[in-house]
This record gives C-alpha cells, structure tokens and sequence, in this order.
C-alpha cells in the first residue's frame, strides 16, 4: 500500500475526519484532500511530517505501511493492524486471540 492507502486507513482507524487531520496537522484541507483523491499526490516531507505527528504514527509507516521496531525488525501494516484491534478487546479476550496466535504459529511451523 502506498501514503494514499495508508492515510485513508489511518484516518478510518482513528476515526478522524479531513477537516480535523487538517486542524490537527496544521495542513490545509486542500492538501489533504489531493492526497486521498484518486491522483494520490505526495506530500512534501514537512507536510507528512506534520500529518503523522497528528495520526501517531510515523512517515515512514504512512509511506510504506510499515514501521521499524528496532534494528531492522519490519511490522507490516497487518501486523499492526492486529495490535490496534487486541488492543480494543477485553484483557480476556486479548489473552484467546495471544493463545491462538501461538496455536497458529505451531501449525504452520508443523506444515
């Protein structure tokens, strides 16, 4: 996925509208709006700058849908996508979804 998809899913994850991202980030809503129509223009880095820093999350997840953890280790936009949704569920909950991740993860080693 590249800025244009990622943006309309950070926007739709947080629930945020345009008009708010262009408050929030200091950006106008033009701007923005051209990022998100079917051209997907890019913005200039200090524009995706200032719109991570009000989603949260960083540019480089915003361009490439993914993120670094930490020398290297790469989490995919499913990957993260699975965090934001755990971390919504009840602490029971959360601890079955944990379980059968770990279940899955030793079927598929198994195959």
């Amino acid at each position: 996925m590249g800025f244009k998809e990622n943006l309309k899913s950070e926007l739709a994850y947080s629930g945020m509208l345009v008009k708010e991202l262009a408050y929030l980030s200091g950006v106008n809503k033009y701007s923005i709006d051209n990022y998100l129509n079917n051209r997907g223009q890019m913005p200039s880095a200090e524009a995706a700058v200032k719109i991570a820093r009000a989603l949260g999350v960083s540019v480089e997840y915003l361009v490439t849908g993914e993120e670094h953890v930490d020398r290297g280790t790469r989490v995919s936009a499913e990957a993260r996508l699975i965090g934001q949704i755990a971390d919504q569920l009840t602490d029971e909950n959360r601890q079955f979804v944990l379980e059968f991740i770990r279940w899955m993860k030793t079927r598929k080693q198994g195959d």
